[in-house]
Formats: C-alpha cells, structure tokens, sequence
C-alpha cells in the first residue's frame, strides 16, 4: 500500500472516530481497497490525514454556501455515484446549470477538471465551484463564518497553523477530493482472480467494451477514461449549441467536445452525457455504440459498431458490474 493510501486510510478512521457513518451503498468486501494509481498532490498542498478529515466536514457544510443552504454533497452524493441525479441542476440562488454534474470519482487522477477542462488546478476548480455553484458572492465573508465556529477555528489552527481563509478552505476541500478514488467493483475482483464476482454477461460486455464496441479506445482502464475532449455529437440541432472544449481552446476543431467521463460507477450516475440527455444507462451505451450523430467535428474514433440487444445489454451488464462498493462515510460537523 503506497504512502497515500495509509494516510487516507487514517484519514477515513479520523472521521469515523470524530463523526458518523451513513449506511453502506453495498456491503464492503472487507479493508478498503482500491485499483487506482496512487493520487500525486500539489507540492503546494501536500495530502495528510487531518487536510482530509477537515476538508470532508466542509464539503458536507451548507455553511459554506452563500445562502447557508447547500452543501457541496447537494451536487454530489455518494449513493449516486458522487453526482446528483439530475439532468441539469440548480444553483443555490435559483440559477440553473446548463451541463450535468459530473462524478467526483477519481477527480484526483484527471489533469483537466469541467466537462471544457477549464481548470487546470483540482484547487482552482474548487475555488471557481465554490463562488459559482454554491452562490458564494464573497468567499472571505463565509471563511469568517466559519471561523466563528470554535470547532472549525481550532481545527484550522492544528492543521494549517491559521485561522479559516479562502485558500485554507480550498485547500481542504481539494485535499478532501483527492481521497475519493473509487474502491473495488465486482469487475476488479473478476480481474483479481475471483471468477465468481461477475455475470457471464459481464464478461462477454467486456470483451464487447475492448473489442468490437471500441469503447476503451477513449474508456481506458483502469480510470475508464482517457481525459481527452470528443465530439459525441449530441449537440446537433441544437438552438444554442455548447461550444464545449472549443470555447477553452479556441480552436473551432473542438466546438462541442467534451471530455470523456470515467465509467467508474456509471450505473449509479444517470442521467449521462454533458446534458444529462440519456436517462438510462442503456440509452448512453446506444447512442455510442451507433457512433452518435453525424456533425462536423464528431470524432473519427466514433463507428456504428451494430451491435444486438444482447450486446447491448452485456455491455451493459459489465458496465454495472464496475460499480464501487467502499461504504459512505459521513462526519459530523462542528
């Protein structure tokens, strides 16, 4: 187990101790696992235990919205893949999102954050989330408030040496981020040896996803994605179409690209795609195994693979079967 590990590790046991615990999605298969790469932090913003521990309490705090109203978690719950089952969400002030919220699963492992990748920093994501998203017009005024907590203001001092600020806040909450890479599905176990952990379904889905279907040209494991922006097509005919990747970069090559969402616990994070388009798993994996619609920019690693129901449905199966199973915890807060 690398150095990470055991410090997150130690982390989650802090916050057991210190808080409470909602029920487990599904049960753990015993000591949490994972198959994740190790997760590199900034040298600026070095990852230890009580970071974590402190950034968990904040991300579950409506008090750092401006309205005092929602959490982070509002956008992001554990039981639906760390989304929030919504095509499109609302602020809180009223104002709704034009794309759909994507996992925080393994928000570490990426070097671009948004489905544009405007963000080149996990800190500066959380930094412009937290203004935006959560309604936060003044980030100083809400580190005073929460320095006002006596339990957040010694918190602060044991672990940054200062009290509550807007870097500190951030900080911790990205530190928090880094430490939810997904836990051990039932396709790990298949691939670690037990062969009893998945459906024949399942198995022949993969042999689907990493051959004819040609999902894992852009789904690469073990993140199940490759961090790059496509044109799936889905902004086709539309009024407005989102410009996506192209208004980041510039480049009218990469007008409606979007960056490629990781299959890590899919099935728990409908609706899919950047517009919350696709209800239901089965629907996504359709659309993409008929090579999306035709436009301009779609990319060219796109093909109609004509695939059956039954393959469709296997894919769909192993898709299922990359679902996380490490418990939710949940600390209490100051």
């Amino acid at each position: 187990m690398s150095v990470l590990r055991s410090l997150l590790a130690l982390a989650a046991g802090l916050a057991l101790v210190a808080g409470c615990t909602t029920p487990p999605v599904a049960p753990s298969p015993g000591p949490r696992l994972s198959r994740m790469p190790p997760v590199a932090s900034p040298a600026e913003n070095p990852t230890t235990p009580a970071k974590v521990a402190l950034g968990a309490k904040l991300f579950y705090d409506p008090r750092l919205s401006g309205p005092g109203t929602m959490a982070c978690e509002g956008c992001h719950y554990r039981h639906q893949g760390w989304t929030d089952g919504l095509s499109l969400s609302k602020r809180p002030n009223g104002v709704m999102n034009t794309r759909h919220t994507p996992t925080l699963y393994n928000v570490g492992q990426l070097k671009l954050w948004y489905w544009d990748g405007r963000a080149t920093t996990l800190e500066g994501q959380v930094n412009a989330a937290w203004g935006a998203q959560m309604a936060v017009p003044d980030t100083k005024a809400v580190a005073d408030l929460i320095a006002a907590v006596a339990g957040y203001r010694d918190e602060f001092q044991q672990v940054w040496g200062a009290p509550p600020s807007p870097e500190l806040i951030v900080k911790s909450l990205a530190a928090y981020l880094r430490s939810l890479d997904s836990g051990l599905s039932p396709w790990d176990r298949y691939e670690m040896g037990d062969r009893a952990s998945v459906s024949a379904d399942a198995v022949a889905g993969n042999q689907l996803f990493m051959g004819k279907a040609r999902c894992a040209i852009c789904h690469t494991p073990p993140l199940y994605t490759d961090g790059l922006f496509h044109n799936v097509g889905l902004e086709v005919g539309k009024e407005k179409p989102d410009a996506g990747r192209g208004a980041i970069s510039k480049d009218a090559k990469d007008n409606g690209a979007f960056k490629t969402p990781t299959l890590r616990s899919v099935a728990l994070s409908g609706p899919y795609f950047h517009d919350g388009s696709a209800d239901r798993l089965e629907d996504a994996v359709r659309y993409m195994a008929s090579g999306g619609m035709s436009s301009p920019n779609r990319s060219p690693l796109l093909e109609n693979a004509q695939l059956t129901n039954a393959e469709i449905g296997q894919l769909v199966a192993f898709l299922r079967s990359l679902t996380s199973e490490e418990p939710a915890v949940k600390p209490r807060l100051p």
